[in-house]
């Protein structure tokens, strides 16, 4: 059990990344007052974890209601999860972060009130995205019996959690890491991220072909 949470804990942390996440709800609501910003990242947190909780527990069945095998889904899944691992370790997907955030500041400049950022693009797609969602649907996949999902779905809590904390906390969080600490720690768990994902291929190939 404690070997799933810690894998489950690792893989969610990577994916959703709530370090990486901090600067960029700073810069969307860096005209907010401290209230609306704690406001706005409880309800990304929250909506974040109805979608990935929709998914963990309905996904299969949905899968099985398009017809698509499980076993594919980990292939696609795996693959899906390498592609983040390699715009992780080459800092793509910071940038492509930050390119999001500037846009949707731009079009935020002249309002009077700050334009809550909270279902899109916090929420979705930048917390509860296509890697998380396969993510969760994975994890949830390998796991055999009640309690195992029960240990899966309490290491996304957990990571959830610590997203929102990081999120209203996103000022001083930023000030405290630094850009040079901050892009080591992503290109770090990028790697990690990739031998996760690649265990999720060689997992579906395996069981796709009866190895």
């Amino acid at each position: 059990m404690t070997e799933l949470f810690i894998s489950a804990l690792v893989t969610f942390f990577v994916v959703i990344d709530p370090p990486g996440c901090a600067p960029i709800f700073a810069s969307l609501t860096n005209t907010a007052t401290q209230a609306q910003r704690r406001v706005m990242a409880i309800r990304a947190t929250l909506v974040a974890a109805a979608v990935l909780l929709f998914f963990a527990l309905l996904g299969e069945p949905l899968l099985k209601a398009l017809g698509i095998s499980l076993d594919s889904f980990r292939i696609a899944g795996g693959v899906m999860l390498f592609l983040i691992a390699i715009d992780m370790v080459f800092e793509t997907r910071t940038q492509r972060r930050e390119k999001r955030a500037d846009e949707i500041a731009r079009e935020a400049d002249g309002k009077t009130e700050p334009e809550d950022v909270s279902v899109f693009p916090m929420a979705i797609p930048m917390i509860a995205g296509p890697g998380s969602i396969a993510s969760v649907m994975l994890m949830t996949a390998r796991s055999s019996g009640t309690t195992e999902t029960l240990v899966v779905l309490g290491a996304l809590g957990t990571i959830l959690l610590l997203t929102c904390v990081s999120l209203i906390a996103a000022g001083p969080l930023l000030a405290l890491m630094g850009r040079k600490l901050e892009a080591m720690i992503t290109r770090l768990l990028g790697v990690i991220l990739a031998a996760l994902a690649a265990q999720f291929i060689v997992d579906g190939i395996k069981l796709s072909f009866g190895l």
